[in-house]
């Protein structure tokens, strides 16, 4: 498995990203997240829509927390054809408590606890903590990456304003 520095860090400290990166262009990686039910749930089951890959280390946390909201938010916008799945390490039945209180209902998360089967398919992997890096990707109908986003440090939120118009250009092919 390969491994990447120099990518992420936290509070200053550089980290170890575990698996292939994946940069767009490239046909993005198939995985399995387990939803709140133990049941998995492949990225090839949103094949025809929009795509966007939020990879965060735990929702539990506060910066997790807004951009998760914030991505609730943005998802109520944009339509039937783009689907936001939020990634992250914690437990299903953590996930689905946090957004029960949260009331997040437009963002599916995915818990990749058990496999890190997108962790390691983009590269996300956390050697150092076993969590996922703060990243996202967008993909077209065809499964085809076209906007990457690492946030250098894990502690602070992502550039929203670019990950909006990376959708909406999406949008518009």
């Amino acid at each position: 498995m390969n491994e990447r520095t120099g990518l992420t860090k936290m509070k200053g400290e550089p980290l170890t990203l575990v698996g292939n990166e994946v940069k767009a262009g490239d046909t993005a990686p198939d995985f399995a997240g387990l939803n709140d039910k133990l049941e998995p749930v492949r990225l090839s089951s949103f094949k025809g829509k929009v795509v966007v890959l939020v990879s965060v280390p735990s929702v539990d946390t506060p910066v997790c927390d807004l951009e998760t909201k914030r991505f609730n938010q943005e998802a109520g916008k944009l339509g039937n054809d783009v689907v936001i799945l939020t990634l992250s390490m914690d437990l299903p039945f953590a996930q689905a408590r946090w957004c029960a209180a949260a009331g997040v209902e437009n963002v599916k998360l995915l818990s990749d606890h058990r496999e890190a089967s997108f962790g390691k398919a983009y590269g996300v992997l956390i050697k150092e903590l076993r969590l996922l890096a703060r990243t996202v990707f967008v993909l077209d109908r065809t499964g085809t990456v076209r906007y990457v986003q690492y946030v250098a440090e894990i502690t602070e939120e992502p550039d929203y304003d670019d990950v909006l118009r990376a959708v909406n250009k999406v949008l518009e092919r």
